[in-house]
């Protein structure tokens, strides 16, 4: 999610192409949308059961304590408070609830995020954006929205559930968030034309994508796909609008923060290049007990169902194959953390030079570098399974940030000497998060407690108000 401090300024690309003005966003429709998961249970049993499968993603894994220079990088940025490894898609409501970003707001209009931080949680998204229009689902805070957004992510946020189709078993795919249609029409992907092949991944960027918060209008989710997907292409469209998520608290760069370009690098790579989609290696057709094929909806690792995979392409064992795999992921982290240090020795080093006396106008292209340089870090890092996607592209994202954070780093040690500074600056203690935490400036046993107490107050609220709606059935997991 993106912080709710984020600046733009109204620009037309060479393609003259741009985000929506607020007369552009879609009004309230009739468009149906049944929301509530639980509702498809028996009549699509298989489909249902292996959705739920997800919820044995149990494991919080918290990724900035594993690697605690994250912290540094997304220093003034809630991300820097909190950062985990994704879980199964059954979760998805819970984790946004509980996570430290999303703050401890009491009631309706607190809270350090917009409503939109919860656009890809689940399909009463797609509900609200119908029954409210998109004006009225994207403006306000994120606890406006906490006794509405209660389904995790499911059926409804890629069938049309309430069509003939889709009670007849045909896929029915559907994407009803006007703001995804608006992305894919920018890159010439009118999705009701579309093949099934296209139409099954494009299903996907409803979340698997990179985004914005458009506040120049009203924090509504714009796609900056207007000069294409790639990492030069989104760079070029945020600089031109003069974007940036937050301003960091140790070097002062204005900073972009990537969310999740799976579809863009997917696009970019081997996979996206051959017709590969998403479906076909995280929900494969598969023959339950009964003899019976249907689409596993557990969004598995296509290892575990190899032969209805990987096997459709490659000839390879499926040893061989996880080798080949294991390696690419380990040359991409090896170059990744290469340049997370950079980035980190950057950031200590603009704090140095300011409080040397340097001037904006000396600082100004460093910290332009040093934006371009971790924009690329978060672009790579940011993604899941970008080794296996892609992994090419993401080395060559990766390089071109490390010769980014040498320029950065160059520019830096120019105005360190000419304001007396002896080199090298010296870098925080940041090997655990705790000493990382305190290098920036959070209190982070604060940030739990307020959580602790927005968990047991406010939200068996929105449980409550949810369930009396007969929104769900069942509260979501607590954790």
């Amino acid at each position: 999610m993106h912080s709710a401090a984020a600046e733009t300024k109204a620009v037309t690309t060479e393609s003259g192409k741009m985000a929506p003005t607020l007369q552009e966003l879609a009004k309230p429709s009739d468009v149906k949308i049944e929301s509530n998961n639980d509702k498809f249970a028996e009549r699509y049993a298989r489909q249902y059961n292996s959705w739920k499968e997800t919820s044995k993603s149990t494991e919080i894994v918290p990724a900035i304590e594993v690697d605690p220079r994250m912290i540094v990088l997304w220093g003034g940025y809630a991300f820097s408070k909190e950062y985990n490894k994704p879980r199964g898609h059954f979760y998805a409501v819970t984790d946004v609830r509980n996570i430290l970003r999303t703050g401890a707001p009491m009631d309706a209009n607190g809270g350090p995020q917009p409503m939109a931080c919860w656009t890809c949680k689940g399909p009463d998204v797609a509900r609200l954006i119908a029954e409210w229009g998109e004006e009225g689902y994207f403006n306000g805070k994120w606890a406006k929205g906490g006794a509405e957004v209660v389904n995790s992510i499911g059926c409804a946020d890629c069938h049309d559930t309430t069509s003939q189709d889709f009670a007849e078993g045909k896929p029915a795919l559907r994407i009803a968030r006007p703001h995804v249609l608006r992305a894919l029409d920018a890159i010439s992907k009118d999705f009701p034309q579309l093949d099934k092949t296209d139409k099954r991944a494009a299903v996907c960027a409803n979340c698997h994508v990179e985004y914005y918060f458009d506040k120049n209008v009203t924090n509504n989710v714009v796609f900056p796909w207007f000069n294409g997907v790639d990492v030069d292409g989104i760079e070029k469209y945020y600089d031109d609008i003069e974007f940036k998520d937050w301003v960091h608290s140790v070097s002062k760069a204005p900073m972009l923060k990537a969310q999740h370009p799976d579809y863009e690098t997917w696009s970019l790579g081997i996979h996206g290049k051959n017709g590969v989609t998403c479906i076909d290696c995280h929900m494969p057709k598969v023959q339950g007990a009964d003899g019976k094929v249907y689409t596993d909806h557990k969004i598995g690792n296509p290892f575990d169902a190899f032969e209805s995979t990987c096997a459709n392409c490659h000839d390879q064992s499926k040893e061989k194959l996880q080798s080949i795999v294991a390696s690419r992921k380990h040359d991409i982290k090896d170059v990744m953390i290469k340049l997370e240090d950079q980035l980190v020795r950057a950031h200590f080093e603009a704090k140095a030079a300011w409080d040397a006396g340097a001037t904006e106008a000396e600082m100004k292209d460093a910290l332009q570098a040093i934006r371009h340089a971790q924009w690329r870090w978060d672009y790579s890092a940011a993604g899941h399974g970008g080794h296996i996607h892609a992994p090419d592209v993401l080395l060559k994202v990766i390089a071109s940030g490390l010769d980014r954070a040498a320029d950065a780093r160059a520019k830096l040690a120019a105005i360190l000497v000419k304001h007396g500074v002896q080199t090298p600056v010296q870098v925080p203690d940041i090997s655990t998060a705790e000493l990382a935490w305190k290098a920036i400036g959070i209190d982070i046993e604060k940030e739990r407690a307020d959580k602790e107490k927005f968990l047991k107050e406010v939200v068996p609220q929105w449980n409550k108000e949810a369930l009396d709606k007969g929104l769900i059935l069942e509260a979501p997991p607590a954790k």
